[in-house]
Parts: C-alpha cells; sequence; structure tokens
C-alpha cells in the first residue's frame, strides 16, 4: 500500500514539474484557507423584487391587459401567500401533456439532451446588479413547474450594448408534481458565479401539472462584493491527467495483432474498422449533438461519421440556446447540407446571431429544409424572412410564436413559401393585409395559429379567406381574436370542414343566441378539441348538439359559462366515448360535487376544476 501511494505521489510531482498551475492552485488555497479567510469582506445582503419583465415565450392573457399575464410578475407579490386562480398571476400558455397529443403538436426532434426539460421561460431584471446568494419564486397555484434558474452577465438597463453575454446556471432540476396546488415559496440552493447580475431567467415544464401554473413574484438577493473565495476556482483535477505523457495510457484496452515478430501491435481502430457504415451511423445516431462533435475529434475514421451530413437531417439547437453564435453555425454549416428540419428556438438574442451568419447558414443549409422553429428568436428581420423565402422553397413548417419584434411589413415574404402546411404566428404583430396575402398563395394550410395576434383589424374577412382559399386545414387556433362575429364563424366552419382543432377561447364577440356554436357542432363532425374558454353564453343546446354532432371529441373547454347544467355534460360524456379533459372551471352550474359525481361515474376523463379561496 505504502508503494502505491508513493508511486501516485511521484506522477503527481512529475506532473506538476511540467505544469506549475496545480502546484500554485494548492499553495494559493492553502493560503486562502490558513489566513485569508478571517479577513473576507463583509456585504449586507440586499433584497430586491423584479423591477421589469423583459422577455417571455408565452402567457395565457391578452397582449391588451394584465389579467393572466407575465407582466405580473414584477414587483412585490400580489397573492401570496393565498392560494388559487388569481387573475392578478403570471399564468403560461399549457400545461400537462395532452397538448402534444392534439393534431396541432409539433414533431419531436430528435437527439434533445434528456437533461433539457424546459418547455417555456420568463426574463426579468432586477434594479442592482449583485451577487446572487438566493432566488426566491413565488407560486400560488399547482407549483413544481419551474427546472431552471440562470443569471445572465448582462446588464439589461445599460445604454452600452455588451460585447461578451454569459449564462451561468444558477439551479437546474427535474419537472415535479406536487402532492397539492396550494401555495409556497420556491428557493432552490443555487450555484455561486463569478460575475454580478440583475438578469435572471426562469424556465419551466408544466407538463406534469394538472392545471396551469401560476406566479406571483420573484427576489433575488446577493451581496454587491464578490466574496474573496469565489474570486479562486480550483481547477477539477483528473486523474487521468497524472500521468506522464499522453502517450502513456493511450494503448490501455485496446485491441491488438499479432506481429511477425511475435510482438502485439496495435491497429488503427481494431475491430470498429470491420462494422458495416451504416451499422456505425446508426449507433452514432443515439448521440447528442456536443457528443457527436467532441467524437469527430478522436480519429479520422469517426470525425468521417461524426460529420456525415446524413447525421444532421434534423437538427434541435434549442437547448443550446446560450451557447449558440454566429461561430456555431459557421462550424455546422458543412454538416448541414442534407439538413431537412431545424429548430433555433430561444436563439440568437441580445446579439448572438447576426443576419450575416444566419443568411451564410440558411443560403448553405436551407434548400432541403420542410421544418423551421424560431420562436421567440428576437433576432429575425425582415430581411432574415426574405433570406428563409429565398432559401428554404420546400419549407413547409414555420414556427415564429412570439417573435413580437418583428415589424409587419416583414411578414409578406411569408406568402412566398407556397408548400406552407403548418404556420404558427402566434403573438407577432402580423397586419390583416399580410395574413390574407398568405392565404392567398399558401393554400396547402392544414395547421395555421393566429392566437393573440391583436394588429388583425377584421377577422371576419381572414375567416372568410380561409373558407375560399383553405379547404383542408386540420386545425385552427383563433385564442383571443376581440372581433370575430357569428357571420365568420358561419363562413370558417361551412368552408373549412375538415377541422379537428377549433381554438375560440376569449372571442367576446361570439354570442350563443345566434345559433353560432350549434352550426358549428353540425358543420364539423371530424371535431376533436374544441376551445369555447370565458364565453358566458354558451348554453345546453350547444353542448347537447355537440354530444350529437361530434362523436371524436376529445378535449372540450367551456371555462366560465353560467349556462350549462350538468344534465347535459353527462349527455355529452355519454356521446363522446373519446373525451379525456374537460374543463368546467367558474362554471357556476358545475360545483365540485358535481365534478366528483361525473368523474366517478367517467373515469376516463380528466375534470379541471379551477378555485379561488
Amino acid at each position: 500500500m505504502l508503494t502505491l501511494l508513493s508511486m501516485f505521489y511521484y506522477i503527481c510531482l512529475r506532473r506538476r514539474s511540467r505544469s506549475g498551475t496545480r502546484g500554485e492552485a494548492l499553495t494559493s488555497r492553502r493560503a486562502v484557507e490558513s489566513g485569508q479567510r478571517a479577513v473576507l469582506p463583509v456585504s449586507v445582503e440586499v433584497e430586491q423584487y423584479a423591477k421589469e419583465v423583459l422577455d417571455f415565450s408565452s402567457h395565457y392573457g391578452s397582449e391588451n391587459s394584465m389579467s393572466y399575464t407575465m407582466w405580473n410578475l414584477a414587483g412585490v407579490p400580489n397573492v401570496y401567500p393565498s392560494s388559487g386562480d388569481f387573475t392578478q398571476t403570471a399564468v403560461f400558455r399549457s400545461y400537462g401533456k395532452w397538448w402534444e397529443q392534439c393534431v396541432s403538436a409539433w414533431p419531436r426532434f430528435r437527439r434533445v439532451p434528456k437533461s433539457f426539460h424546459s418547455y417555456d421561460y420568463i426574463e426579468l431584471g432586477f434594479e442592482e446588479p449583485v451577487y446572487p446568494t438566493a432566488v426566491e419564486v413565488f407560486e400560488t397555484y399547482y407549483p413544481g413547474a419551474i427546472v431552471q434558474i440562470l443569471a445572465c452577465s448582462c446588464n439589461p438597463f445599460s445604454q452600452n450594448p455588451p460585447t461578451d453575454v454569459r449564462w451561468e446556471v444558477l439551479w437546474s432540476g427535474e419537472p415535479t408534481k406536487m402532492l397539492t396546488p396550494q401555495a409556497r415559496q420556491f428557493s432552490p440552493k443555487i450555484k455561486h458565479i463569478s460575475f454580478p447580475t440583475n438578469l435572471l431567467r426562469l424556465e419551466v415544464n408544466s407538463s406534469l401539472l394538472d392545471y396551469y401554473t401560476e406566479l406571483d413574484a420573484v427576489i433575488l438577493r446577493g451581496v454587491k462584493e464578490r466574496p474573496l473565495l469565489a474570486l479562486y476556482k480550483m481547477p477539477v483535477i483528473d486523474i487521468s491527467d497524472l500521468s506522464d505523457s499522453e502517450e502513456e495510457f493511450s494503448d490501455v484496452g485496446g485491441p491488438f495483432r499479432q506481429g511477425t515478430d511475435g510482438k502485439n501491435q496495435r491497429t488503427s481502430n481494431g475491430y470498429f474498422d470491420r462494422l458495416p457504415y451504416e451499422l456505425i451511423q446508426l449507433i452514432l445516431s443515439h448521440l447528442t449533438l456536443p457528443d457527436l462533435c467532441r467524437l469527430s475529434q478522436s480519429c479520422k475514421l469517426l470525425h468521417q461519421h461524426c460529420c456525415d451530413p446524413l447525421q444532421y437531417t434534423q437538427l434541435s439547437l434549442q437547448p443550446f440556446w446560450a451557447r449558440l453564435s454566429d461561430a456555431s453555425l459557421e462550424h455546422l454549416r458543412s454538416r448541414c447540407t442534407l439538413l431537412q428540419r431545424l429548430n433555433l428556438s430561444w436563439t440568437g438574442n441580445r446579439g448572438a446571431l447576426t443576419l450575416t451568419g444566419f443568411s451564410s447558414f440558411m443560403k448553405a443549409c436551407g434548400l432541403s429544409l420542410v421544418c423551421l422553429e424560431m420562436s421567440c428568436c428576437h433576432f429575425l428581420n425582415e430581411a432574415c424572412l426574405e433570406v428563409i423565402s429565398q432559401s428554404c422553397p420546400g419549407l413547409q413548417e414555420l414556427n415564429l410564436s412570439s417573435c413580437d419584434r418583428l415589424n409587419p411589413q416583414a411578414f409578406t415574404h411569408i406568402s412566398k413559401l407556397t408548400q406552407l402546411r403548418r404556420l404558427v404566428l402566434y403573438r407577432t404583430k402580423i397586419e390583416q393585409t399580410a395574413i390574407l396575402s398568405i392565404l392567398t398563395f399558401c393554400i396547402e394550410l392544414r395547421h395555421l395559429n393566429l392566437g393573440s395576434c391583436v394588429r388583425i383589424e377584421d377577422y371576419d374577412v381572414v375567416a372568410s379567406m380561409l373558407a375560399t382559399r383553405c379547404r383542408t386545414l386540420c386545425s385552427l387556433d383563433l385564442w383571443r381574436c376581440r372581433n370575430l362575429t357569428d357571420r365568420g364563424l358561419a363562413e370558417l366552419v361551412s368552408g373549412c370542414r375538415m377541422l379537428e382543432e377549433l381554438d375560440l377561447g376569449w372571442c367576446p364577440t361570439l354570442q350563443s343566441s345566434t345559433g353560432c356554436f350549434q352550426h358549428l357542432a353540425r358543420s364539423l363532425p371530424r371535431l376533436r378539441k374544441l376551445f369555447l374558454t370565458a364565453n358566458r353564453t354558451v348554453c345546453d343546446s350547444d353542448i347537447e348538439e355537440l354530444a350529437a354532432s361530434c362523436p371524436s371529441l376529445q378535449h372540450l373547454d367551456i371555462l366560465g359559462t353560467r349556462l350549462v347544467n350538468p344534465a347535459s355534460l353527462k349527455k355529452l360524456l355519454q356521446s363522446c366515448p373519446q373525451l379525456v379533459l374537460l374543463d368546467v372551471s367558474f362554471c357556476s352550474q358545475i360545483d365540485m360535487r358535481v365534478v366528483q359525481e361525473l368523474s366517478g361515474l367517467f373515469q376516463n376523463v380528466a375534470f379541471k376544476k379551477s378555485f379561488t379561496q
């Protein structure tokens, strides 16, 4: 045992003699621990609430109000410590897994790291930059969705644009489902970072929750002076670094062959060379993108396989949004000549991507592209959309969700993508002229999302154009469109009879008394999802018509109606055996006793009943 320890100590000394960094590190650390710990600077901890909401991926509320919007997360708590459904909180657009089971759901990308759980995010600016010591989040309804908290080196309120933006993860975890929807104050143990910050980012995943998570406020605690111990970062010592040379252990465990002189000789790649090319490609297809890039540096054979364009037909860069730059796209460009599906969502903000870098990549790799996701890409401008329209002639799916800084004129370029089948424009500034131009030329559309597009002046005209030009439409999201009338809805459902999903949530100009909802049910026998959220006029006759005409119905949201009775709901449940989700929150005729009774009779249905207390 002593001999082994002596040998290990000798190897360490040899290693230190070549590079003094570890010796200096150990000396410095001993100095800090022995003599300098007593003179650590004492700094008063600062507590501050968020000053401003800077960016977010989605919210339940309207762009023109404060109810259920992300802007409620700024300032002191409005609700906490109360629990329940309150309009003064911040609420994201979705929850649960059922959204992924809808016809309108986007197909998943391969090679997404298992550690990446984020579905939504919000960025918050605070008054003073500090070295964080704690972050506290007030969750007032269905907590457990937060999966990551990050800090940024950029001061969002500075007049000088940053030259180098760094993001550090303060805490990360997996999505959880709490035993109770009651409020809690979430304060995980965070990592210490080497720079002050007044910009935090919360990332959430609500897939395990039974209802919308609601956030009330965020506290950032920290000190203004950097702790002395944080000035020094001890390097991680890897045992493999203690060898005399890189070649010393290079042959350990490698395959050998017998030479003519009777000695063992190392082959180039052993039996791996003998595997069929396709089999090696299949093995490598299970690696994540960073692992693939690292493996390409190991040997010539694997470099050839790792750079094969067939490994890059699908590419999701969203998990790496904090590190992606023009240089990253330049590095990937030669490998992506056969790229078909690309996810750039959340990337490129605060100068990380430029028009030059993006354009160069799209011109080289866009020819075979059929799917492009660019949710929350605020670097996009009109020139970028023009490049997309010119470089991606076969594009079929385009997601510009929450690209709310694109000017209205930029959207006219989308009309050149005549093969589009799926288009998401949620929370964008598209105007009526542009959407009518798109519908005129993109007649192959199957899925269209115009949720919260507040600049469209007349949705009746849009509905009429859809009925005329897009008769094969399968899903349509008109969430919070505020001027669709019964006339426009009647034209829409008469022309688009293949609709399986229709979201008319928070459309206040639709009135059941006109018979529009009954006409909708009779016209759309293939209907599987219908949202009539917050329409107070939905009544028993509407529910009974759905029961009679839409046997394939799976998801129904009638939150807020005052005119639906338990008897009509029971008839609907009996007539629609595939129904799995029914939201009856704030329905004055449907109390918890009724929900419990119906739940006992129809156990396959998830009843959603929100409360306030």
